[in-house]
Protein backbone atom coordinates (compact mmCIF):
# COMPACT_ATOMS: atom_id res chain seq x y z
CA UNK A 1 0.00 0.00 0.00
CA UNK A 2 2.77 2.20 0.51
CA UNK A 3 4.54 1.65 -1.87
CA UNK A 4 1.42 2.55 -4.41
CA UNK A 5 0.66 5.75 -2.45
CA UNK A 6 4.78 6.48 -3.66
CA UNK A 7 3.82 5.60 -7.24
CA UNK A 8 0.65 7.94 -7.38
CA UNK A 9 2.67 10.95 -6.08
CA UNK A 10 5.33 10.60 -8.24
CA UNK A 11 2.98 10.08 -10.58
CA UNK A 12 1.19 13.38 -9.91
CA UNK A 13 4.87 15.14 -9.60
CA UNK A 14 5.74 14.52 -12.87
CA UNK A 15 2.40 15.29 -14.50
CA UNK A 16 2.45 18.99 -12.71
CA UNK A 17 6.00 19.41 -13.88
CA UNK A 18 4.98 18.42 -17.47
CA UNK A 19 2.15 21.05 -17.42
CA UNK A 20 4.01 23.80 -15.04
CA UNK A 21 4.10 27.11 -17.97
CA UNK A 22 8.01 27.59 -16.10
CA UNK A 23 9.54 24.50 -17.34
CA UNK A 24 12.02 24.76 -20.21
CA UNK A 25 9.96 24.07 -23.06
CA UNK A 26 8.38 27.61 -22.47
CA UNK A 27 7.92 29.96 -24.83
CA UNK A 28 9.40 32.78 -23.17
CA UNK A 29 12.09 33.99 -24.15
CA UNK A 30 15.21 34.39 -21.07
CA UNK A 31 16.67 37.58 -20.94
CA UNK A 32 16.93 40.24 -22.96
CA UNK A 33 19.39 42.78 -25.30
CA UNK A 34 19.82 44.44 -22.25
CA UNK A 35 22.04 41.94 -20.75
CA UNK A 36 24.64 42.08 -22.94
CA UNK A 37 27.59 44.35 -23.29
CA UNK A 38 30.60 45.27 -25.71
CA UNK A 39 33.57 47.28 -25.94
CA UNK A 40 32.78 50.17 -27.89
CA UNK A 41 35.27 51.51 -30.70
CA UNK A 42 37.71 53.82 -28.43
CA UNK A 43 38.03 50.82 -26.11
CA UNK A 44 35.76 51.86 -23.68
CA UNK A 45 33.06 49.51 -21.59
CA UNK A 46 29.52 49.63 -23.82
CA UNK A 47 26.89 47.88 -21.28
CA UNK A 48 23.68 47.83 -23.35
CA UNK A 49 21.97 47.90 -19.91
CA UNK A 50 22.53 51.50 -20.22
CA UNK A 51 19.59 51.83 -22.61
CA UNK A 52 17.18 49.73 -20.77
CA UNK A 53 13.40 50.92 -21.76
CA UNK A 54 14.86 52.17 -25.43
CA UNK A 55 14.60 50.43 -28.95
CA UNK A 56 17.78 49.44 -30.40
CA UNK A 57 18.66 49.07 -33.95
CA UNK A 58 22.32 47.05 -34.65
CA UNK A 59 23.65 46.32 -37.18
CA UNK A 60 27.01 44.75 -38.16
CA UNK A 61 29.28 46.34 -40.48
CA UNK A 62 32.28 46.32 -42.82
CA UNK A 63 34.34 49.13 -44.70
CA UNK A 64 34.83 46.97 -47.91
CA UNK A 65 31.65 45.48 -48.37
CA UNK A 66 29.09 46.59 -51.80
CA UNK A 67 26.70 47.14 -48.81
CA UNK A 68 28.93 49.69 -46.86
CA UNK A 69 26.84 52.69 -48.42
CA UNK A 70 24.40 51.97 -45.95
CA UNK A 71 26.03 53.78 -43.55
CA UNK A 72 23.80 56.85 -44.99
CA UNK A 73 20.80 55.46 -44.73
CA UNK A 74 21.79 54.34 -40.96
CA UNK A 75 22.78 57.87 -40.15
CA UNK A 76 19.67 59.34 -41.20
CA UNK A 77 17.74 56.98 -39.18
CA UNK A 78 19.96 57.63 -36.24
CA UNK A 79 19.41 61.39 -37.34
CA UNK A 80 15.42 61.38 -37.21
CA UNK A 81 14.78 59.03 -34.86
CA UNK A 82 17.40 60.08 -32.03
CA UNK A 83 15.33 61.92 -30.64
CA UNK A 84 12.38 59.23 -30.36
CA UNK A 85 14.88 57.36 -27.87
CA UNK A 86 16.36 54.86 -30.57
CA UNK A 87 20.17 54.01 -30.03
CA UNK A 88 21.71 52.70 -33.41
CA UNK A 89 24.79 50.39 -32.36
CA UNK A 90 26.85 49.70 -35.74
CA UNK A 91 29.23 46.45 -35.29
CA UNK A 92 32.26 45.98 -37.28
CA UNK A 93 33.01 42.43 -37.99
CA UNK A 94 35.55 40.66 -40.69
CA UNK A 95 33.18 37.37 -40.47
CA UNK A 96 32.98 37.70 -44.25
CA UNK A 97 36.37 38.97 -45.20
CA UNK A 98 35.15 42.61 -46.01
CA UNK A 99 36.57 44.39 -42.62
CA UNK A 100 40.36 44.15 -42.84
CA UNK A 101 40.85 47.50 -40.66
CA UNK A 102 41.60 47.84 -36.89
CA UNK A 103 39.02 50.62 -34.90
CA UNK A 104 40.86 53.17 -35.52
CA UNK A 105 40.50 52.29 -39.14
CA UNK A 106 37.31 51.58 -39.41
CA UNK A 107 36.35 55.01 -36.97
CA UNK A 108 38.55 57.00 -39.51
CA UNK A 109 36.98 55.45 -42.66
CA UNK A 110 33.63 55.40 -41.38
CA UNK A 111 33.94 59.53 -40.07
CA UNK A 112 35.39 60.30 -43.38
CA UNK A 113 33.19 58.86 -45.53
CA UNK A 114 30.28 59.16 -43.78
CA UNK A 115 30.27 61.77 -40.84
CA UNK A 116 28.43 59.12 -38.64
CA UNK A 117 27.37 60.04 -34.78
CA UNK A 118 25.57 56.71 -34.44
CA UNK A 119 28.13 54.24 -31.84
CA UNK A 120 30.66 52.03 -33.13
CA UNK A 121 31.49 48.97 -31.08
CA UNK A 122 34.98 47.64 -31.73
CA UNK A 123 35.62 44.63 -34.04
CA UNK A 124 33.63 41.55 -33.31
CA UNK A 125 32.53 38.21 -34.89
CA UNK A 126 28.69 38.23 -35.25
CA UNK A 127 28.44 34.49 -36.46
CA UNK A 128 30.10 31.23 -35.73
CA UNK A 129 30.54 29.92 -31.80
CA UNK A 130 32.97 32.65 -31.51
CA UNK A 131 30.19 35.42 -31.76
CA UNK A 132 29.22 38.19 -29.98
CA UNK A 133 27.17 36.49 -26.73
CA UNK A 134 24.55 39.21 -27.95
CA UNK A 135 24.66 37.91 -31.81
CA UNK A 136 24.66 34.37 -29.89
CA UNK A 137 21.69 35.54 -28.38
CA UNK A 138 19.59 36.01 -31.30
CA UNK A 139 20.37 33.06 -33.20
CA UNK A 140 19.53 30.86 -30.37
CA UNK A 141 16.23 32.37 -29.17
CA UNK A 142 15.31 34.10 -32.23
CA UNK A 143 16.81 32.00 -35.33
CA UNK A 144 17.93 35.18 -36.64
CA UNK A 145 21.48 35.91 -37.37
CA UNK A 146 23.91 38.01 -40.36
CA UNK A 147 24.30 36.23 -43.35
CA UNK A 148 25.96 39.04 -44.38
CA UNK A 149 27.31 42.55 -43.52
CA UNK A 150 24.77 45.12 -42.62
CA UNK A 151 22.06 42.72 -41.39
CA UNK A 152 19.68 45.01 -39.54
CA UNK A 153 18.31 44.24 -35.42
CA UNK A 154 15.67 46.22 -34.59
CA UNK A 155 14.89 45.28 -30.49
CA UNK A 156 11.99 46.75 -28.64
CA UNK A 157 11.87 48.47 -25.45
CA UNK A 158 11.91 45.58 -23.65
CA UNK A 159 14.73 44.31 -24.84
CA UNK A 160 13.49 41.78 -27.21
CA UNK A 161 13.95 41.61 -30.86
CA UNK A 162 11.29 43.49 -32.62
CA UNK A 163 12.34 42.57 -36.63
CA UNK A 164 15.07 41.57 -38.68
CA UNK A 165 16.18 42.77 -42.06
CA UNK A 166 18.86 41.19 -44.60
CA UNK A 167 21.63 43.45 -46.21
CA UNK A 168 18.90 43.71 -49.24
CA UNK A 169 16.53 45.48 -47.33
CA UNK A 170 18.26 49.51 -47.83
CA UNK A 171 17.19 51.38 -44.26
CA UNK A 172 15.32 53.63 -46.25
CA UNK A 173 12.33 50.77 -46.82
CA UNK A 174 9.00 51.07 -46.10
CA UNK A 175 9.62 47.83 -44.00
CA UNK A 176 12.17 49.31 -41.38
CA UNK A 177 10.60 52.62 -41.10
CA UNK A 178 7.37 51.07 -39.96
CA UNK A 179 9.14 48.71 -37.84
CA UNK A 180 10.69 51.61 -36.12
CA UNK A 181 7.96 53.61 -35.81
CA UNK A 182 6.40 51.00 -34.10
CA UNK A 183 9.20 50.69 -31.17
CA UNK A 184 9.46 54.28 -31.01
CA UNK A 185 6.34 55.22 -29.89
Amino acid sequence: MLKKNFFYIFVLIVFFSFFNKNNTNSREVPGSAYDFSFTDIDGKNYPLSKFKGKPLLIFNSASKCGFTSQYTGIQKIHENYKNKGLVVIGVPSDNFNQEPGNEEDIKKFCMVNFNITFDLTKKNNVVGQSAHPLFQWLDKNYKAKPKWNFYKFVINKEGKLESHFSSMIAPSSKKIISTLDKVTK
